[in-house]
């Protein structure tokens, strides 16, 4: 029997070794997630702790943290079994930043220069409520069933859909919010920011400012093979650069998001592995990287902070959206953009206008097409850092539709043919939510017979 004592307590012993050469590493982007969570959560969007660690944080590992919010102070921490602790401060303007030990908290920063747009119209084009209209061709009936399906019934926890809105020739036609968030919840869009960066790049070129096929404007690959690359390459993913997205693990991008101080620099660092314009590669580093293009652009950080929304952002009436920087006051490009159900809807009508808002038009209408066309080697799915239906991904939604895509499930489709944007955002992705079934339930029900 003691044998048998001592075997299990052995056997106890090396698991416990196990997971600490498994779990430890890991440490620090689980506590360094939750508290960047925590702190965007509540401080931008104003949500408890208790919702935010039953909705936001509840994945796989993250649980493990625990987590504590100063008010004072605008900070979030998180840590797991008291180890590694982390750090998030709120920077009225900058959003949640997480920080390292070494982050200098008293040091002046700059914060963007809004004007926010009060032109007393309705939406889309302004910020009053939408005028009541009925179209002759739409089955409601339909049409809100399908939005109601994407949602979870009372005590389900599956598709965690947070909010659904459907715009059709300019106007909203369905709308449906999950308990806890309404019209002005702020939602993270994940790596739908990614399509904000890039449109940056296209309103920059219709100002003339900057033209997406010339190289790449990087020093350091001035005297070896990623010269070649151009910023065409890097909108395409397809630069041949070394990238590793896996989110199940520690790789690349999660190193990024959770340790780095600059990330716009994490992909410039890499090696090339493949001639450009030959292997598509999705990158937020990538995402990343070209947000610190945007800022060569620019003589001043304050003006690079600053275009992001005299151009796009706050030029469309999105004043609900704030893109959230990383340590050395770089846009978080990839990942970190926040806004309404509705002002991520007006992002998708721009495109859906080809550029143009409410008579200016902000990129070339080329553009549009340009983000839209399949990039090599993407099989159809992937344009300009936006994703595409042109090989049929969603079998019943036409093959025009492209998106704006997200982590867990947040979506900006953009459907030209049927003169439709639907904004779908929660927190769960295509193996438990199906998108399909909301794409071709809402299409359907335009054709009322």
């Amino acid at each position: 029997m003691k044998k048998i004592f001592k075997f299990l307590g052995l056997a106890f012993l090396l698991f416990l070794i196990y997971l600490g050469y498994t779990t430890y590493p890991k440490l620090d982007l689980i506590s360094g997630f939750s508290a960047k969570s925590m702190a965007s959560g509540h401080f931008i969007d104003h949500r408890s702790q208790e919702m935010i660690e039953k909705g936001d944080n509840d994945i796989k590992m993250i649980t493990l943290s625990k987590n504590q919010i100063d008010e004072t102070g605008k900070f979030a921490t998180a840590s797991v079994y008291g180890l590694k602790e982390r750090k998030a401060i709120y920077r009225e303007g900058l959003g949640a930043t997480l920080i390292n030990d070494n982050f200098d908290i008293s040091k002046p920063y700059e914060v963007p220069k809004r004007t926010k747009i009060n032109n007393n119209l309705p939406f889309p084009y302004g910020n009053n409520e939408p005028k009541d209209t009925i179209f002759d061709n739409i089955d409601y009936d339909k049409l809100n069933a399908a939005v109601a399906n994407a949602f979870d019934a009372k005590g389900q926890k599956m598709k965690r859909t947070r909010s659904v809105i459907v715009i059709y020739k300019d106007k909203i036609i369905a709308e449906k919010y999950d308990t806890g968030f309404d019209k002005n919840s702020k939602i993270l869009g994940w790596s739908m920011t990614k399509s904000i960066t890039a449109t940056m790049f296209g309103i920059l070129q219709k100002q003339g400012k900057l033209t997406i096929n010339k190289l790449a404007p990087i020093e350091e690959w001035a005297d070896d093979e990623r010269k070649n690359i151009t910023i065409n390459d890097l909108l395409h993913m397809n630069s041949g650069l070394e990238w590793e997205e896996d989110y199940t693990k520690i790789c690349d991008a999660t190193n990024m998001l959770f340790l780095a101080e600059d990330m716009t620099r994490v992909q410039l660092e890499k090696p090339a592995r493949f001639k450009p314009n030959t292997h598509w590669n999705y990158s937020s580093g990538t995402s990343n990287l070209l947000s610190g293009i945007l800022r060569k652009q620019f003589k001043t950080h304050q003006e690079y902070l600053d275009f992001w929304y005299s151009a796009l952002i706050d030029k469309i009436g999105m004043n609900s959206m704030i893109v959230e920087t990383d340590m050395a006051g770089n846009y978080v490009g990839s990942s970190y953009s926040w806004a309404t159900t509705r002002d991520w809807a007006k992002f998708g009508l721009l495109y859906l206008h080809k550029g143009n808002w409410n008579g200016e038009q902000l990129f070339d209408e080329s553009w549009a097409k340009y983000v839209a066309t399949p990039t090599n080697g993407s099989n159809g799915d992937y344009g300009g850092h936006f994703w595409l239906n042109a090989s049929g991904f969603y079998p019943d939604a036409p093959r025009d539709l492209y998106s704006a895509n997200g982590y867990q499930g947040q979506r900006v489709f953009i459907l030209p043919s049927q003169d439709l944007v639907i904004v779908r955002m929660g927190l769960s992705e295509e193996v438990k939510f199906d998108f399909n079934g909301l794409l071709k339930g809402i299409v359907g029900s335009l054709n009322k017979k």
